[in-house]
């Protein structure tokens, strides 16, 4: 399924009904109909996902909504994802102009031969947990020797990996489950730790009866390792572009920029208006309910707000330890996601940088120091 550039009206104007400290300066840029684009002269643009339409990629459809793309001369169509689909294959194929996609997956593509470029890191923090019910006392990695411990796979097994290594549990220490993509064989108590997203699986536990109480789950039944506590967090959701192109194609340069700056904006509404970014979401196509999508919404701009250096901007030593844990971390067969160092331009921060810029000389607040969560009430089933 794919979106392209419009304005849900119906949504768009309580755009300016801001939330937070954030100073994003207007829903559009304050532009007016003679210094926009017009509509035949927006540059084609795709951008690839890596999964369906759902608020981890709210800032996209938010700026799709709020015109931030269209005021970059930008005709953005947003193409989902899902479990056959490869965002980076999408990309290197030139079946994308850009795509989003967690950083040790596109290593692992990049050494096959994927000529791709990390031009924005906009998760600054890793979403990945593992959680157990509070009984089953396990509280660190070491405690998960001896346990069914279930894992997604599919490239998202390498912090749970690493922080066992990290803590001297082997694989064999443990029960591997393979866990389906929701908690139904936690719920059932076939697994005693389960990988769960802050923004997903964690809140699809806590919209779950508790056959013991009759109400919903609690945090306080849980226990939860947090990767990023542990030292073992890599980087997630990144856009990434054509490296080729960004190198032999000034106009596809320049479009990189105005893409990013346009995402970013996106990003700063969904973080400021999280219920109408959360709706936003839901009119492009997301079946998530209600309570679970705003839950989304307000979870995935935690892992962006605060920005140390500027939304997008990659941290060296961020990049340095997703690339150590890629080369040393090793998994069931004995593999690790990459053998060598990945080349200069795996990533770079010039485009965004650019792009970081332009919106601070437009005074746009592109760190959020002050952003602070909305308090979200989770409904049985996320309804």
């Amino acid at each position: 399924m794919t979106h392209q550039t419009r304005r849900i009206r119906s949504i768009a104007g309580v755009a300016a009904f801001a939330l937070g400290a954030l100073a994003l300066t207007s829903c559009s840029s304050g532009g007016t109909p003679d210094d926009s684009a017009d509509a035949g002269d927006l540059t084609p643009v795709t951008l690839q996902l890596q999964w369906v339409a759902q608020a981890q990629f709210a800032g996209y459809y938010a700026a799709v909504d709020q015109g931030y793309y269209e005021d970059e001369g930008l005709d953005v169509t947003i193409a989902e994802g899902g479990g056959d689909i490869v965002p980076q294959d999408v990309l290197a194929a030139g079946d994308a102009d850009y795509a989003i996609s967690w950083v040790p997956k596109v290593l692992g593509s990049i050494e096959q031969g994927a000529n791709i470029t990390d031009v924005a890191q906009i998760f600054e923090r890793s979403a990945t947990t593992q959680i157990s019910f509070a009984d089953k006392n396990i509280e660190t990695p070491a405690d998960l020797a001896g346990k069914n411990v279930g894992s997604w796979g599919f490239g998202n097994e390498w912090e749970l990996f690493a922080g066992m290594q990290q803590n001297d549990v082997t694989l064999d220490d443990i029960t591997l489950i393979q866990q389906a993509f929701d908690m139904s064989g936690f719920l059932s108590g076939d697994i005693d730790a389960a990988q769960a997203m802050t923004y997903n699986e964690y809140a699809q536990v806590l919209e779950t009866i508790n056959p013991d109480t009759g109400e919903l789950y609690q945090p306080d039944d849980l226990n939860v390792i947090d990767w990023n506590d542990e030292g073992t967090a890599m980087l997630q959701d990144a856009i990434w572009a054509d490296a080729d192109r960004l190198a032999d194609d000034a106009d596809y340069a320049d479009t990189t920029v105005k893409f990013i700056k346009a995402s970013i904006k996106g990003w700063i509404y969904a973080a400021q208006n999280p219920e109408e970014a959360a709706g936003i979401v839901t009119a492009a196509g997301s079946t998530l309910g209600q309570s679970h999508q705003l839950w989304m919404t307000n979870e995935v701009s935690k892992l962006i707000f605060p920005s140390e250096n500027g939304v997008g901007l990659i941290d060296q030593d961020a990049w340095d330890t997703t690339v150590e844990i890629a080369q040393d971390t090793t998994n069931e067969t004995g593999a690790t996601i990459i053998t060598d160092d990945p080349p200069a331009t795996a990533y770079s921060n010039e485009y965004v940088q650019q792009a970081l810029d332009e919106l601070e000389a437009e005074g746009v607040d592109v760190n959020g120091a002050d952003w602070e969560p909305i308090e979200v009430t989770l409904e049985e089933g996320g309804n």
